[in-house]
């Protein structure tokens, strides 16, 4: 797990005042950083062309010129003259061994955005988007020096300065960051980072179920009880996903639950050995509100997904305690409105997911949230959790069932909502990355079938 920061000037001041580093010797470090990975991944004479702006970002790609100067064929385009002090500095020690110079993108095996940082705000000139749009269509390996300039340019690779930045992690900025290297900056990350209360996660932290105990029996494992619907499809993948992933016993409850695989129980009432609920998977119409709450009429832990988070009657279920909600970025916007926290359009939540993330479990301190995503945001109260993970092979009908499943399978075996869903995410996660066939063809499925493969 590894801690994500707003912005990172405040860790750069206490580097300067508790450890007696300067600017200097950290934009020294940064490009050392970054000349290190140039050099252990390309052959000595690559070109590399370094496209640099005025601040002091293009002081980090001015330095990162000098340091590869002789080993590489370098060159360096300046989008804007030096004007930040640094820039201007490292500008003077790389005129004084002779690095070249060129007017326009050119022909290369390596370049590096040095444009703009994370201080950058505001719109760029038609001159700088023209440059970034040309860096884009060059053939060659990209890399973002701290992040790509503006969310514009589409990199390999981002080496990012001293720790980790949130707006790295917003689905919007996905397809420009490519991987993300953490670069230390002449102190380890450890010393560097302050306390944080947003994480990334990584693969790593998954934790998966236990059955370390050999005197047991079905019931030792919790009983999983899945509201079907209209589409009792979702109900059921639901279930199975559930069963895979160590729930001692998975009941489908509804009207229709006919046609229900042999190894999943199905009735019209919640068991009596429930010790957790799934609902609102494929729900549509198929039940009044006194049906509803009749299922709700209990302390059962709760996954709560689709159709009724647009239902009042979710308004009643965010009082509980041990309650998880699941929505895409559509049923979140939903929720909000429902709660009267915003009213806004889905592509404004999707600018703002952390903003309105924040808001949701400031009111709600007691629920779980999980907003699925191209990166999935998991919080309750003042934690939040990234999972980078995810990827286009789980946008598809029904993973989010899956999903649903695993949340209420650790849910029912007793485990904490919040490590429910991170670890249930982790999970989801990682069996689509598991999966071997084409990236279009994994279907709901497959990812079960996977589970037992973790």
């Amino acid at each position: 797990m590894q801690k994500l920061f707003d912005e990172v000037s405040f860790l750069d001041k206490r580097c300067y005042e508790n450890f007696g580093l300067t600017e200097d010797i950290l934009m020294e470090h940064a490009a050392d950083g970054m000349a290190d990975f140039i050099k252990n991944k390309f052959d000595k004479n690559s070109s590399v062309l370094i496209v640099c702006g005025s601040g002091n970002n293009g002081a980090d790609g001015i330095a990162l010129a000098r340091l590869l100067h002789l080993d590489y064929d370098v060159k360096i385009f300046h989008v804007k003259e030096p004007k930040s002090s640094m820039a201007k500095l490292q500008k003077k020690r790389l005129d004084a061994i002779g690095v070249k110079e060129c007017s326009a993108i050119e022909s290369c095996d390596v370049l590096v955005d040095a444009i703009v940082g994370t201080g950058f705000s505001g719109e760029f000139s038609s001159e700088i988007f023209s440059v970034i749009d040309d860096m884009n269509n060059y053939t060659a390996y990209k890399i973002a020096c701290d992040v790509p300039s503006g969310y514009k340019f589409f990199a390999d690779t981002t080496l990012t300065m001293g720790a980790l930045k949130k707006d790295m992690y917003l689905d919007s900025h996905k397809e420009y960051v490519g991987d993300i290297k953490v670069l230390d900056l002449g102190v380890s990350r450890e010393v560097y980072e302050a306390d944080s209360n947003w994480n990334l996660l990584d693969l790593e932290d998954l934790t998966l179920p236990s059955r370390d105990k050999k005197d047991t029996h079905k019931g030792s494992y919790g009983h999983l009880a899945c509201v079907a619907g209209e589409k009792i499809g979702a109900g059921v993948l639901c279930a199975k996903s559930a069963l895979r992933f160590g729930a001692g016993l998975v009941t489908v409850v509804g009207y229709n639950t006919t046609n229900i695989p042999h190894s999943i129980m199905n009735s019209e009432l919640l068991p009596k050995t429930t010790t957790a609920i799934a609902i609102g998977m494929g729900l549509g119409d198929s039940y009044s509100d006194r049906d509803l709450e009749s299922f709700l009429d209990n302390d059962y832990p709760l996954i709560v997904d689709a159709d009724i988070l647009h239902m009042d009657i979710l308004l009643d279920i965010l009082k509980r305690e041990n309650v998880v909600l699941t929505p895409h970025a559509k049923e979140f916007a939903s929720v909000l409105k429902l709660c009267n926290l915003a009213d806004i359009s889905v592509e404004e939540l999707q600018k703002n997911r952390f903003k309105y993330v924040e808001l949701f479990c400031k009111m709600y301190p007691k629920v779980t949230l999980l907003l699925k995503g191209a990166n999935v945001i998991i919080a309750k109260n003042n934690d939040v959790f990234i999972n980078p993970h995810g990827s286009s092979k789980l946008a598809k009908g029904g993973s989010g069932d899956v999903l649903g499943g695993l949340i209420g399978s650790l849910l029912a075996q007793g485990h904490e909502p919040l490590e429910a869903a991170k670890n249930a995410s982790l999970a989801h996660t990682k069996l689509a990355l598991n999966y071997t066939g084409s990236d279009f063809s994994l279907t709901p499925d497959d990812l079960i079938e996977q589970i037992g493969k973790l």
